[in-house]
This record gives structure tokens, sequence and C-alpha cells, in this order.
């Protein structure tokens, strides 16, 4: 049986294996939804173009029965169903991906921007040993098996404390973030370098025109044509806009060089924690305190020469 996504089952030429900059296998009760999901957009557009090879296979292929079924009520009673380990042993053993091959349920690794990175092979140094590759395994009902968990999968991987009625949503939000970093996938290669959490901060804001919309302006500097204070205003805009939302990317990295710190007061964030604090003003209308909240809303420069 071909897999979906396989050339043999697509047909097409640009699917070739051996050009992939990486392969990722997915095992699901549901292959036809994760297929179209890889089918659009970025990943869709790698697929097309050899860069990535994105295998699916459905769980239901070593079943047995008449019904194709894949669960069973749990040992000692309970609500719901549980994933079998015979199938789904037997679905991975015929389809022999590669590894390391990851369950994903709750309590496993968090899945970030660092592991993303670490799963699409960027920055290895393993000469001869071919493109990176790994398989998702996707969990159904209440759980699998730990018999799954202990003898089959290598380990595990969480996107976030909150529950999914599976694994396939989960699946898809790894393949996305790692297919998105191999080379050629995405138009311009400066773009995974400027985006959130690459750096350990969140990304600046971002505008596009029309350069005044309802009263609201587009920050002089990025209309003023200098690219140098503009890379200046979009680090002191991605530092401040992490220390409001995100204070624990900025303890992650041991908080902030003497560098920044004076790179946000020339562009008037105020020092305190952190070597900021919220800033505060007299709004010139109103007469309100008012609080900054993005670093969109301190549009000025401070000339600290």
């Amino acid at each position: 049986m071909s897999e979906l996504g396989s050339p043999e089952s697509t047909g097409d030429p640009a699917a070739a294996h051996s050009g992939a900059a990486l392969r990722i296998d997915v095992f699901t009760i549901f292959p036809e939804v994760v297929d179209a999901y890889c089918g659009t957009s970025v990943v869709g557009r790698a697929r097309r173009e050899g860069l990535v090879d994105i295998r699916i296979h459905d769980l239901r292929s070593a079943a047995t029965d008449p019904h194709r079924t894949v669960d069973d009520a749990p040992f000692g009673g309970g609500a719901g169903m549980v994933l079998a380990p015979e199938p789904v042993f037997g679905s991975v053993e015929l389809a022999n991906p590669p590894r390391p091959l990851y369950l994903l349920a709750p309590g496993g690794r968090r899945f970030d921007q660092s592991v993303a990175t670490e799963l699409a092979g960027i920055g290895r140094d393993a000469p001869g040993s071919g493109p990176p590759a790994f398989s998702l395994l996707c969990g159904r009902y209440e759980g699998v098996d730990q018999r799954i968990a202990d003898h089959l999968a290598d380990g595990e991987l969480s996107v976030g404390d909150f529950v999914l009625a599976g694994g396939e949503l989960a699946a898809l939000v790894v393949v996305e973030a790692t297919a998105r970093l191999v080379p050629g996938v995405l138009g311009n290669a400066a773009s995974t370098g400027d985006e959130s959490f690459t750096t350990g901060l969140l990304e600046y804001p971002q505008y596009t025109r029309p350069a005044v919309f309802r009263g609201w302006p587009v920050p002089e500097v990025l209309r003023g044509g200098d690219h140098g204070r503009v890379a200046r205003w979009r680090r002191a805009a991605a530092l401040w806009r992490t220390i409001e939302r995100r204070p624990d990317l900025v303890d992650a990295r041991g908080g902030l060089s003497h560098d920044e710190v004076r790179l946000l007061v020339e562009h008037g964030y105020p020092v305190g924690a952190y070597g900021t604090g919220r800033a505060e003003w007299s709004d010139s209308e109103s007469g309100k305190r008012q609080s900054a909240g993005d670093p969109s809303d301190r549009l000025e420069e401070r000339d600290l020469s």
C-alpha cells in the first residue's frame, strides 16, 4: 500500500525523496485530513518542489478485523476508548519510518522554536548522514496504550498545556514549524531570522500601507528610508514587546545587556525592572494618565549623543 504523499501515490516527480532536505512521516487515523493541510500554502509548495518529503500513514492499515478497529476499552474501567497496541505497532512496523518517532502527548517535551530548529537539522554538523528525518504518532480517544509510549515511541512532544481530541492538529503544528525552516521553503531567507522566538524575543510590530489609517500613523522612522535607523527601532521594539508581554523570555536569556538597555532608552523607553519599566504620560487632549502597552506607542527617538 502506498502512503499518502509518497511519489508512488501522487505520481509527482518533484516529490522525489532523494532531493528532499527534510522528511517527516505522520501516523494518524485521519490521513486524508493531515494530507489535505500538508498540500496547501507553504508546506504544500515545499512538497511540490521536493524540498520536504512528508508521508502520511493510516493507523488502520494494520488492523485485522473487518471494521479496521484501532481502539478498545481500557482495563480497569473508565470513560472513553484507548488506542490499542496491535494496530499501531503493526502500522509503524509496516511503514518502517525514520526515527526518532515522537508520540504527540500532553506529558511530552514542550515543543518550541528551538525544538523545531533541532528537528529541522538547522546547524547540525553530520556530513554524510543524509537529510534530517523524524516521525510523528497522533494519539486519539482517551490516549494510547502505555506500551506504545514505552516500547514503540522514542519520545513524546507536547504543543501546550491544553486538551485536544487527538494529535493531528499538534502534528501539523510540528510539521509546519519545522518545514518552514528548510532553506528555500520561504521566499525570503531572512524571514525566519526575524520572527518571534528565533532570537529569544518576540517579533517587532509590522505595518503596511496606508501610512495613516483612521488617524493611526505608521511610525515615522519606518517611512524615512534609513535602514540603519529602522533596524535599531525594530530591535528596540522587539525588546520592549517581549518585556511587556513575555518577561519570562527575558529571564530565560539572562536579562538585558547594557547595550540593550541603552537602545531602549535611546528610543524613549524608560528604565526600570529588567532595565525598563512601564511608561506613563499625560494625554495632551484628555489629560488622563496612559501606559505604553506596545512598542509602537512610543515613536520618538531620544538623542543620547
